[in-house]
């Protein structure tokens, strides 16, 4: 039952699987340190090509375990900046692999979901998926994934939708640029092999050398120190107080209290 599962065919494909389904892949430090280590091994994987992510279940990711982050926020500074800073090297790794990575998106993909496939090259969805990176719902911020989906929708929608924390579907996500196509649940396995076989059609170091120069004009290649304002931002921000209202609000199924109806 490791949270995340990592295998690599005679091709040189990689498949990483997410794979707590009874929580809906949602992530916690087990998961995370799964996604480091896995990205370590592939890392060193000469004949590498191609990543291909996915979900085992009904969903592909649905964001931060919150019954986790409320054991981590009552913690130490530090340990709340370690959370935050293993979890944005997570994504900021996969970010700037070296070969293309493909999504597979089904059912929800939410909170820290949508900044993993922001990181993908290439993004499939189901015509099941739902969305949303809705943190300030819970008193808490996206701001570790937000150069990632600047990068994937830009600064406009993401005004938009991290800060309604609003769900929207398969369709809309394509529209935003979110997700590159949109197909039937069933065929979701074959439109990702389709992808992988055009990958596989191209040069892998041509490849590696045009996403890495793709990647020195995109708002998701932040400098270290940036990245380090960032962490100690989402850490400072869980430990708040804002942050122990709206996760006590999610546990307890009721508004928060900043809630004013009209």
């Amino acid at each position: 039952m490791d949270p995340v599962l990592c295998s690599v065919d005679p091709r040189g494909v990689a498949t990483v699987t997410f794979n707590r389904p009874e929580v809906n892949n949602a992530y916690n430090e087990a998961l995370i340190q799964g996604l480091l280590s896995g990205l370590d091994s592939l890392e060193k994987d000469k004949g590498l090509r191609a990543v291909v992510l996915r979900g085992n279940g009904k969903h592909f990711q649905a964001g931060a375990d919150l019954k986790w982050i409320r054991g981590v926020a009552p913690k130490s500074k530090e340990e709340n900046e370690k959370a935050s800073r293993d979890t944005g090297t997570a994504v900021r790794r996969l970010n700037g692999l070296a070969v293309p990575t493909v999504a597979l998106v089904q059912g929800g993909c939410f909170g820290g979901g949508t900044g993993i496939i922001a990181a993908c090259d290439v993004v499939i969805a189901a015509d099941n998926a739902l969305f949303s990176i809705a943190e300030t719902r819970w008193g808490l911020m996206a701001g570790i994934i937000l150069p990632q989906l600047a990068d994937a929708i830009g600064a406009r929608q993401v005004r938009r939708y991290a800060l309604t924390g609003e769900r929207f579907d398969a369709q809309e996500a394509r529209r935003i640029g979110l997700v590159h196509e949109v197909v039937p649940l069933a065929e979701l396995p074959a439109a990702g092999e389709r992808i992988v076989d055009q990958l596989l059609q191209n040069a892998p170091e041509a490849n590696a050398i045009t996403k890495a120069r793709a990647l020195e004009f995109a708002f998701g290649r932040v400098s270290d120190g940036v990245f380090e304002d960032l962490v100690v931002e989402h850490a400072a921000k869980r430990r708040s107080d804002e942050a122990t209202e709206g996760l006590a609000s999610f546990v307890e199924k009721r508004p928060a209290r900043w809630y004013r109806k009209a």
